[in-house]
């Protein structure tokens, strides 16, 4: 289970220890305990960089592939909200017109 406070890393911070773990030959693991970063975070983080320049696994997603992902299931749940509204006020008006 996940901590109550969690870190929040910069970009740069990011870019800096996938940067590490790419020239520097050691594990992830190993470089995450240097400046004391959560080594699956790091992992996480090594991996969705490998993704982006395409040397992810096959069919792993992109962030920016990930950021659209995201943004169509609002937008999903959005239209679905919309139209149970548009259902209940179909079904109010027409027993309005039957009395």
């Amino acid at each position: 289970m996940g901590s109550k406070y969690t870190k929040r890393y910069t970009e740069e911070f990011k870019r800096d220890a996938i940067a590490l773990v790419d020239s520097s030959g050691k594990t992830v693991t190993a470089v995450a305990r240097e400046p004391g970063i959560s080594s699956e975070s790091l992992r996480g983080w090594y991996r969705r960089a490998k993704a982006d320049r395409g040397e992810g696994q096959p069919g792993e997603p992109t962030s920016a592939e990930r950021e659209e992902l995201r943004r169509l299931r609002k937008e999903v749940r959005e239209q679905q909200q919309t139209i149970e509204i548009l259902k209940k006020a179909t079904a109010f008006f027409v027993k309005e017109s039957d009395r």
